[in-house]
């Protein structure tokens, strides 16, 4: 499956059906009158979150969407059927920009949460509705309301509880499919992740979702290497998991880059819960790990976990300290994993 997080698409509610001139003529009815009947209204555009997408993908290739307009009112008094509103599917954790991106119109997180963005017009009046003691015979009547129309960016976050970081081949893949169920591409060469990933974990009964991004690189947040675009993906998470390569050429340095990225893009990332894992631990000896271990630490103020994702050597306690940060669910977030299926890697 094809990874989109970003789409923009034009959306038009439909317009109200006109109003009717009728008069009633039947046998032995002297008076018959005026009987044209209201308009109908117009299909709203409604967006709803669903389970089971976790891509834009389908707006690469259906760009306008246009709701039914209502039909027109009819003699003996008809009222014109109603347009249909028109449904609009999105993954949940997508956001309704303005076409300027400026404005956030919509911010869907629950399965099932619905947004009514333009509302259709209203029918027309027919010449019924006209009629009074001094005007018996009106002939007047009213065309539909248009319906409203707009450009719209679609921009998904991907829900994750805890977020993998680091430089390009810190290992984030080998760890995510090492702790879960993702089968994240593998490769001794930078940038073999080019699109978010997302795993379950399950660990000592709890379960949570991890999310992978792209590599950052120093001046990401000017677009270099991929960029800091996928950045928004770990918004939602409660915790970072930064790994740093221990083989690396300077793993204090490496550290900083990535810090100094998160502190450019914004978006509160750089104030989040943040553990620091020192990985590829298997390649070098004890005494280096402990002094690589220990100059990192001086440098981050945090406790930084060996890890090797290879090996599977440290993964135990780096998930212990994930879950003891991401604590315990709140009641409603406990009763949306009962009712939701669980998350499935892209």
């Amino acid at each position: 499956m094809h990874f989109l997080d970003q789409a923009k698409i034009y959306i038009r509610s439909g317009a109200g059906g006109p109003g009717a001139v009728s008069f009633r003529r039947e046998k032995y009815i002297e008076y018959g009158g005026p009987d044209g009947g209201d308009g109908g209204k117009g299909g709203d555009i409604v967006f709803e979150a669903v389970e089971g997408l976790n891509t834009l993908i389908d707006f690469r290739y259906a760009q306008h969407f246009k709701a039914p307009r209502g039909k027109g009112g009819a003699g003996k008094q008809q009222t014109g059927a109603g347009g249909k509103d028109l449904v609009i599917k999105v993954p949940v954790g997508t956001q309704i920009l303005s076409e300027d991106k400026e404005v956030v119109l919509a911010d869907f997180t629950k399965v099932g949460q619905r947004k009514t963005m333009l509302e259709g017009g209203i029918g027309g009046r027919g010449n019924l509705s006209y009629k009074s003691s001094t005007n018996r015979a009106p002939r007047q009547h009213q065309p539909g309301e248009p319906g409203e129309e707009m450009w719209v960016w679609l921009r998904l976050k991907l829900i994750a509880d805890a977020g993998l970081l680091g430089l390009p081949n810190a290992g984030k893949s080998t760890f995510l499919n090492a702790v879960s169920n993702a089968k994240a591409k593998v490769g001794a060469y930078p940038f073999t992740t080019i699109h978010p990933k997302l795993g379950v974990v399950e660990h000592k009964g709890r379960d949570f979702v991890m999310a992978d991004i792209p590599g950052l690189i120093e001046g990401a947040a000017e677009g270099a290497g991929i960029g800091d675009r996928f950045l928004g993906h770990i918004e939602r998470c409660r915790v970072l998991l930064h790994l740093v390569d221990a083989t690396g050429e300077d793993p204090v340095a490496a550290w900083r880059t990535v810090r100094e990225e998160l502190k450019r893009y914004g978006a509160g990332l750089a104030e989040k819960p943040e553990i620091v894992a020192l990985n590829k631990a298997d390649l070098l000896d004890a005494e280096l790990m402990d002094a690589l271990g220990a100059e990192l630490a001086e440098t981050t103020g945090a406790t930084v976990l060996p890890l090797s994702g290879a090996t599977g050597d440290g993964l135990e306690t780096v998930l212990d300290h994930v879950i003891e940060a991401i604590g315990e669910r709140t009641p409603d977030e406990q009763a949306d994993t009962e009712d939701e299926e669980t998350w499935s890697p892209l």
